[in-house]
């Protein structure tokens, strides 16, 4: 058991969850027993809505504390630590950008919900979309939408996921930060506001240190995450670029790495 370690942040798709989106409960409720003992908590770090990965963890979410959205909103248990709030200006700014290509599949994301505007995606992207957003709404103009807006996720066709990745930074340079985990996934994020950053408002609100932290992750926007905790991993299901940012490599999400790694630290 090793209990300098205070903090555990797991991404979810591709990291903790398998393809099918499953874990092993009883194995991760074990182990999460064995880091409360070591006074140990663990976060959940994902671009993934809140409301979403809550559900994730059906009747013990309040005992885990959450970087969602990519970092625009912090939970410590159930106490709200911090939300994005981009500005009007920047958010028409992105929505005006994203129509001029119309391919762009784009969601809102606001504090109290995730939307779609009519006429711009379909029924069956709304459906799909609705299973990583639990709080998804219809809406006929994202300029009037009466939310505090977190962060914009951009679908684009996978094959074109640089090309539009390096036109979100080329146009929207000191305004909005693109990241994406691949496969035509781009979130827009407020600058500076990353899994990272997410981590030190926990850390600092701890009192404990980056050295005392692990991370796990598998995509380009655990890289700031990975490379700021004492610890980290990435998957073996990881991009190479992933995999230098992180110290170790662990086994891959289908082979529940991370609880297989956790097991080794605490157990």
């Amino acid at each position: 058991m090793n209990n300098d370690i205070k903090l555990v942040a797991v991404d979810i798709d591709g990291t903790f969850v398998r393809s099918d989106h499953t874990y092993d409960v009883v194995r991760f409720k074990r182990i999460l027993s064995c880091m409360k003992k070591a006074g140990c908590n663990f976060v959940v770090a994902s671009g993934n809505q809140y409301y979403h990965l809550k559900d994730l963890f059906p009747g013990f979410c309040d005992e885990l504390s959450f970087v969602a959205e990519n970092g625009a909103l912090v939970k410590d248990r159930t106490d709200l630590v911090f939300t994005a709030n981009m500005p009007k200006e920047t958010v028409d700014y992105v929505i005006d950008l994203c129509r001029e290509y119309p391919e762009i599949l784009n969601v809102l994301c606001g504090v109290e919900s995730a939307y779609c505007q009519r006429g711009t995606v379909s029924q069956e992207f709304f459906e799909l979309t609705g299973f990583y957003y639990h709080r998804l709404q219809w809406v006929d103009d994202f300029k009037k939408v009466n939310d505090q807006t977190l962060k914009f996720a951009p679908t684009v066709p996978e094959e074109k996921t640089y090309f539009y990745y390096d036109m979100f930074c080329k146009r929207l340079k000191g305004k909005v930060e693109p990241t994406t985990s691949g496969h035509g996934s781009i979130d827009l994020i407020m600058p500076g506001c990353h899994k990272a950053s997410g981590l030190k408002r926990l850390v600092e609100r701890w009192g404990i240190s980056p050295e005392q932290c692990v991370a796990f992750g598998d995509g380009g926007n655990d890289i700031e995450m990975l490379q700021y905790c004492g610890r980290s991993y990435a998957m073996e299901n990881a991009p190479e670029n992933v995999k230098k940012a992180a110290k170790y490599v662990c086994p891959s999400n289908e082979d529940d790495g991370v609880l297989v790694t956790l097991e080794k630290i605490f157990m």
